[in-house]
């Protein structure tokens, strides 16, 4: 640059000297190779005719020297015309960055390319000094103070240059020490506890705390701001935060210095603004109360729930502000919601987008917000969580954007992210349960995106045959009414299992209907009938011998099923919040071969504990009674516990009364006309793994087992009636993880309290089956 303003300057100074005024007849320029003679002519403030003198040729000049194209322009007169003579800028031909691990080269050629640094553009050496204090500012942001970033230039023929751009990343220095200076009502160890940012320890290898970043500091001081703040000292103020660094640059120390000034109560709360809804319900939803500590986030919570209630009624704009008003000598606050409503709100319509394979109408029919009606909040929030609810989407988002041009009309639009809710599947998987698996399926809970649930199956394993076809349709009706049926065939040889030697054949028909009877609680009522025909082996107890002696070994039962279930779950998949619930009644009604009923309730409850953490409990209780004439319960019909789904770390189905076998020393289950289970769970994020919607990753506790009321004669073991002290218990860590073939899950337990012929296994999984 300097070379060039030489130039211009001595050409300048000899042309003023030496020349008089003149008409240009003719322009010519010398020197050019890629920039074209229009994009001169273009920016050159002279053209052919004009009467020119020193004057406006020092202008010319400078025009086309800030085009950037340019490192030397010289300008002559031969005779009456004017010749410019200039020396193109280098184009870069090749950018190589070497060095760079923590940002990707692609990212950093981007934000080269953005800034004019690209290959086939023109090279400014200006730019590149500028791109490289840039760089060295985005790894210094990343806590890497040492980082350094140097260029070469390397020369190539035809006025190219090949550009080498070096990185030296550093190392990124951790947090030795944070101290927060001023504070006297809250101990530091508490104070300093609300920093993401962490001093240096033992696990800080395991993630990024203790590396210094400008952004985490910004938030952790806002996050001690709203920690005095939410707790009445509205006069707290951070003077000053200090970030210095060691001299070899690999350790950060962090002071804050904080005034926390004094502690402010509320003396009166009001109202004020057009309220729409009634006074005393507005002041129903006021959080904050007279004598009550200042707390700000009590005001902006309230703001929210009375623009909620607004929005209920349409008022989607609705404006509350929360207005506090100090007294500084009694140390008290008045606060002052001021309630704007604005116009209320119409739905224009309603938009679906991402539901590539689900039909329109079934995302709709879970509308509870109509289009043409005023807009409500909670109809709107509602939708989304029955969306959420149907299982078949990954993520529901809903955005309710203005229309254009009009002040009192919305659009809701609902984005879905969906997800497999089914296979078409031939499979070979393996259960320590049920050992090999074969089969073929088709199982769909989306039946070709119409909302329908279709399944056919035909599985073998060691232990069982299963052959089956369902269908429901969850809106046999507008209303919400679903109905479905099915037919099957099972068949179950337990010689080769822990429970006790027979076989069992059983083919059926159900068919059922659900009725809604509010957003979450619906109720069904079933009607079913089976064939279950039973045959012994060599090993088969007595106890079973002698129920099939006066029974007879073959058994034609209807059965009629009436059900209730609740569910306030956030997803029908892998939950993280909310609970579910249901019981069921089933008996057999007169034309049966046998008279029983069955009783059972299961609940599970999900509750975020912090952030990434949520809490579980479940539980399962069952129970089997005789009616009539029968005292005698079906021991086909009994429950079981132990494995998945019930006590992990103990063998599937061995918990409970065990009866010998009749030919052996052996003792296997019979089940029970009791059952009692609950599992107490922390669920948590499995580390490195980006996305946890289709992972569950658990710290469990089980506890439960299979009791009988009235203990069978003969030589039967661990039969009792229903105690607390015989119930087992288990702790370990178990995954579950929704794959593309299948679900995949598997458990490290350890039986707690195993007793008599209790068997334990603590490695414990399923590949290709149900979980």
């Amino acid at each position: 640059m300097k070379r060039s303003l030489l130039s211009l300057l001595i050409g300048s100074m000899a042309y003023a000297s030496g020349a008089n005024a003149f008409v240009v007849s003719d322009i010519r320029i010398d020197g050019l190779q890629r920039v074209s003679a229009g994009t001169v002519f273009n920016s050159l403030p002279i053209e052919v005719g004009d009467d020119i003198e020193s004057v406006q040729i020092s202008s010319a000049a400078k025009s086309l020297f800030q085009t950037g194209y340019f490192k030397d322009i010289q300008m002559a007169r031969d005779g009456d015309i004017l010749v410019i003579s200039v020396i193109e800028r280098p184009s870069i031909s090749e950018i190589v960055i070497k060095g760079n691990k923590a940002i990707k080269t692609e990212d950093l050629k981007q934000g080269l390319s953005k800034s004019g640094l690209a290959e086939g553009e023109i090279f400014q050496q200006a730019t590149l000094e500028a791109i490289r204090l840039e760089l060295e500012r985005q790894y210094v942001a990343q806590g890497r103070y040492g980082a350094s970033i140097t260029a070469d230039v390397e020369a190539q023929p035809r006025n190219r240059i090949k550009l080498t751009i070096n990185v030296k990343e550093g190392k990124v220095a951790t947090i030795q020490h944070i101290n927060v200076v001023g504070n006297s009502v809250f101990p530091q160890e508490d104070v300093v506890d609300l920093f993401e940012l962490k001093e240096s320890g033992w696990f800080s290898f395991f993630g990024s705390s203790d590396k210094y970043s400008r952004e985490k500091l910004s938030g952790d001081l806002e996050r001690l701001r709203s920690y005095y703040l939410d707790r009445g000292y509205i006069n707290f103020s951070i003077r000053s935060t200090q970030v210095s660094i060691s001299p070899d640059k690999q350790s950060v120390f962090i002071t804050v210095n904080i005034d926390e000034g004094d502690k402010y109560t509320v003396s009166d709360v009001k109202l004020a603004g057009d309220l729409i809804i009634p006074e005393d319900e507005a002041e129903r939803l006021l959080l904050a109360k007279p004598e009550q500590v200042f707390s700000r986030r009590v005001i902006t919570t309230t703001e929210e729930i009375l623009s909620r209630r607004l929005g209920n009624e349409g008022y989607t704009f609705a404006n509350v502000t929360g207005i506090p008003t100090p007294d500084h000598e009694k140390k008290t606050v008045s606060l002052t919601f001021f309630v704007d409503p604005g116009k209320r709100a119409y739905v224009r319509r309603i938009n679906f987008s991402g539901n590539t394979k689900t039909e329109d109408e079934v995302l709709r029919r879970e509308m509870r917000q109509m289009e043409g009606a005023s807009a409500n909040s909670q109809k709107i929030e509602q939708s989304k969580v029955r969306l959420e609810r149907l299982g078949y989407f990954k993520e529901v988002n809903v955005e309710t954007p203005p229309v254009p041009g009009t002040s009192d009309q919305i659009d809701v639009n609902y984005t879905v992210e969906e997800q497999p809710s089914g296979s078409i599947t031939a499979s070979v998987g393996y259960s320590q349960s049920d050992g090999l698996l074969l089969g073929g399926s088709v199982s769909q809970n989306n039946f070709l995106g119409t909302g329908n649930k279709v399944s056919v199956g035909l599985n073998k394993s060691d232990v069982s045959q299963l052959y089956n076809f369902s269908f429901t349709d969850p809106y046999y009706t507008v209303d919400g009414v679903s109905r479905g049926f099915s037919v099957f065939h099972r068949s179950y040889d337990y010689s080769n299992t822990d429970i006790s030697n027979y076989a069992a054949d059983t083919t059926g028909a159900n068919v059922n209907f659900g009725y809604p009877i509010s957003e979450t609680q619906s109720i069904s009522m079933g009607l079913g009938v089976d064939a279950t025909s039973i045959k012994t082996g060599t090993d088969t107890p007595d106890y079973i011998l002698d129920y099939l002696k006066n029974n007879g070994d073959n058994f034609t039962n209807l059965k009629a099923t009436l059900g209730w279930s609740e569910s306030e779950l956030n997803r029908g998949l892998l939950p993280t919040r909310g609970y579910s619930q249901s019981a069921s009644a089933q008996v057999t009604i007169p034309g049966s071969d046998v008279s029983f009923y069955k009783l059972v309730y299961r609940g599970q409850y999900f509750q975020p504990i912090t952030q990434s953490l949520t809490g579980r409990v479940s539980t399962r209780i069952g129970y089997i009674g005789a009616y009539g004439d029968t005292t005698d319960i079906p021991f086909f019909e009994h429950f079981y516990a132990g494995g998945f789904g019930s006590v992990r770390g103990y063998k599937d189905n061995s918990l409970g009364p065990k009866a010998k076998e009749k030919n052996d020393s052996d003792y296997n289950s019979i089940g029970g006309d009791l059952v009692i289970e609950g599992t107490a769970e922390i669920l948590f994020p499995l580390p490195f793994v980006k996305d946890q919607r289709s992972l569950r990753t658990s710290l469990f506790f089980d506890f439960g087992n299979v009791f009988d009321t009235s203990c069978p004669s003969g030589d039967i073991k661990d039969c009792s009636n229903p105690d607390f002290a015989e119930l087992r218990y288990s702790a370990g860590i178990g995954l579950t993880w929704i794959t593309p073939l299948g679900p995949l899950t598997f458990s490290l337990a350890k039986a707690l309290n195993p007793k008599g012929e209790d068997q334990t296994q603590v490695f414990q999984f399923s590949l290709g089956t149900p979980f």
